[in-house]
């Protein structure tokens, strides 16, 4: 039982890690990212990108983990859903996450390349930025799509389970329906990013309780009887 409280423990710690490092590469980047787009901006600032790109693999890889970290308490509950989870949630967002931070070592150089060039004007390097920011734009709302799928998986395997309360699941379950909305709205030409509010939200609380209260106990016991 130590085991899976470690485990809790470690599987809090990963969300938050996750979290934060995602909020610092947005704020890090936010500025050189946005409109008007600059590639004499981004070559001024190229810590920042690089920063940036570093922040967004800490991200990937934390919440990656979370899935392996689980499967083996989850696979107890729904085997067919925790491997389902781990493939949208482990492989195919790792994947995402290379696609962004690949996107934004690609226009640090670029940028670079502009500048040494004597920042010519015309069709070229600028066009060529603002289509790879375009880029990945999509790549974002492709990874919002998977994250969510792999998150109503997750959140049904843990309102079925019960190894956190009830209501956490469903406040994630309702976050993630909010959440999925944003890049589909997104394909259409509105941007809400608002709607990822509530399941991040959801996320600190739930490895807060995961830190401090773990697991339900009496489900661990219970489904660790039941493979014995």
């Amino acid at each position: 039982m130590n085991t899976y409280r470690k485990t809790a423990i470690f599987v809090g710690i990963l969300f938050i890690l996750g979290t934060l490092a995602g909020a610092m590469s947005a704020i890090v980047t936010g500025s050189l990212l946005g409109v008007p787009f600059d590639l004499g901006n981004i070559a001024a600032h190229g810590n920042q990108i690089a920063l940036g790109a570093l922040l967004v693999l800490v991200m990937g890889l934390s919440l990656a983990m979370v899935p392996a970290l689980m499967f083996p308490i989850l696979k107890k509950h729904n085997e067919v859903l925790a491997v389902g989870y781990i493939v949208f949630r482990g492989a195919l967002e790792t994947v995402i996450t290379i696609a962004t931070v690949i996107v934004f070592l690609v226009l640090g150089t670029l940028s670079r390349e502009f500048v040494n060039a004597g920042a010519p004007a015309g069709f070229g390097y600028q066009n060529l930025g603002s289509l790879l920011l375009a880029g990945n734009d999509w790549i974002g709302a492709t990874g919002s799509i998977i994250f969510s799928l792999g998150a109503f998986m997750f959140y049904g395997l843990l309102f079925q389970s019960k190894l956190i309360p009830n209501w956490l699941s469903v406040w994630g379950f309702v976050g993630t329906v909010l959440y999925i909305a944003e890049p589909l709205l997104f394909m259409f030409g509105f941007k809400y990013e608002i709607l990822f509010a509530p399941l991040a939200a959801q996320e600190m609380v739930m490895a807060i309780w995961l830190i401090v209260k773990g697991f339900n106990r009496p489900i661990l016991a219970s489904s660790v009887e039941s493979q014995e």
